[in-house]
């Protein structure tokens, strides 16, 4: 049995129906059985229980031989740092005694040790917690997600516009999850030994600029970047709901990327370009 963590999100959704398209045993984790339904129609088992129920995720994972560790993102209201390193130790605590025959783990690029810089030190924390383990570790460093530009539509559709914190040329690393999804299960059925970091990305690396193009493309009208200086990158973030100590730590995050991004020579490449992905859901959305 595959257990699968964040099964409700981009990329555990995706992990799970590459899973069962390959007649795979899969249980998601969700806080909510009723975000996972459409996963349960296509065979999945469902568990719903919370992160910080530590007994209760023991026993989930417990029933499982292979788990896909993926830390949930804490509302961005809160410390979304402390907050993140509260769940990604409760999932740790929940492995004592679990006799599994691999973990396959959702990190990022750029994760590393740090305080107050977003994700990236939460899941480089995450990798080193699951590694100390007895378990073999395989971690998954996704590139930034094609889905973070979701939001994106509503603006180039109304305003024409795209915003960014990036420069419209600034090429980065960038995949969709349904990529990610198939590698994940790729890493899952594989061998039970350690391995990794894998780094997955896209067809090729893209900018702000060729995501405003994408948007005109499939929009039939002009679209735009409109660029967000990083003095305005705190309240920027205030602006979307997020704490003080949040906004801080994720444009100390979006530095970090701008500044020192990772680009690895040889990563793991995708077949979903960035056109495609943006056409996809422009269509999705005037269905």
């Amino acid at each position: 049995m595959h257990i699968i963590l964040g099964a409700t999100g981009h990329v555990g959704s995706a992990l799970a129906q590459a899973l069962l398209a390959r007649n795979e045993p899969v249980t998601v984790v969700t806080r909510d059985a009723r975000k996972a339904e459409s996963l349960k129609t296509k065979g999945a088992h469902v568990a719903e229980v919370d992160v910080f129920d530590t007994a209760a995720l023991h026993r989930v994972i417990a029933g499982g031989h292979r788990l896909f560790a993926l830390n949930p993102p804490a509302p961005p209201s809160t410390d979304t740092v402390a907050e993140e390193r509260r769940s990604l130790y409760a999932i740790v605590d929940a492995l004592e005694g679990c006799k599994l025959e691999k973990i396959v783990c959702e990190s990022a690029y750029g994760a590393q040790p740090g305080n107050g810089i977003g994700d990236l030190g939460v899941l480089y924390d995450m990798e080193q917690a699951l590694q100390a383990g007895k378990v073999p570790v395989s971690p998954l460093r996704a590139a930034y997600y094609m889905s973070n530009w979701d939001a994106s539509l509503e603006t180039a559709r109304k305003e024409g516009k795209v915003h960014s914190m990036y420069p419209p040329d600034f090429k980065l690393p960038m995949v969709a999850p349904r990529d990610l999804g198939e590698f994940a299960a790729r890493l899952m059925l594989g061998a039970a030994e350690a391995s990794g970091p894998h780094y997955v990305e896209g067809p090729e690396r893209y900018s702000p600029g060729d995501v405003a193009r994408a948007f005109a493309d499939a929009l039939g009208r002009p679209v735009e970047v409109a660029v967000t200086p990083p003095e305005q990158w705190e309240q920027a973030y205030r602006s979307l709901g997020f704490s003080e100590a949040a906004a801080k730590s994720y444009a100390a995050m979006t530095r970090i990327t701008l500044d020192n991004k990772e680009e690895p020579e040889k990563p793991e490449r995708g077949a979903t370009s960035l056109r495609d992905y943006i056409t996809a859901l422009v269509k999705k959305s005037t269905a």
